[in-house]
């Protein structure tokens, strides 16, 4: 693995490419676009939707689930209106809206439900009834973690 010092060595090195370059004004050509495209789009919806493209007069947009996808498109007319006052978007006639969903979700933890004083009597219980002298040292542990 390099240095930290040596990557950004390496970083700058590709920085001087012409292909780096382009790509680069390209992202921020696309993300200006999206900017502008957000703006159409009603507030309530704007979370989730994201630019794909525009080619040819059709804008396609992506939404992270199919009930946002169907609202933008139930107010395709009212978005379209807004996006043709920009300069860049004055040809637009078709709006597309893909479904999208995002990658990553961060999982829930896992919260385990503290014991109830029911379900520890119970377990108390069947500890008196065991004759399996670990398993009765088991049980009572469990109905130690009851919550307070």
């Amino acid at each position: 693995m390099k240095r930290k010092s040596e990557q950004k060595m390496t970083f700058d090195k590709l920085g001087g490419t012409p292909a780096l370059k382009e790509l680069v004004a390209r992202a921020e050509l696309h993300r200006q676009a999206e900017e502008q495209v957000l703006t159409a789009v009603p507030p309530e919806l704007i979370t989730g939707t994201r630019f794909v493209s525009c080619n040819e007069g059709e804008l396609v947009l992506s939404a992270e689930n199919a009930g946002k996808a169907s609202q933008i498109r139930f107010r395709q007319h009212e978005i379209m209106e807004k996006i043709r006052t920009n300069e860049l978007f004055r040809f637009v006639w078709k709006l597309k809206v893909k479904v999208a969903p995002p990658r990553f979700r961060e999982k829930p933890r896992f919260k385990k439900a503290p014991l109830s004083k029911e379900n520890a009597r119970l377990l108390k219980e069947e500890a008196g009834h065991t004759k399996d002298e670990k398993l009765r040292e088991v049980l009572e542990k469990l109905a130690s973690h009851v919550r307070d």
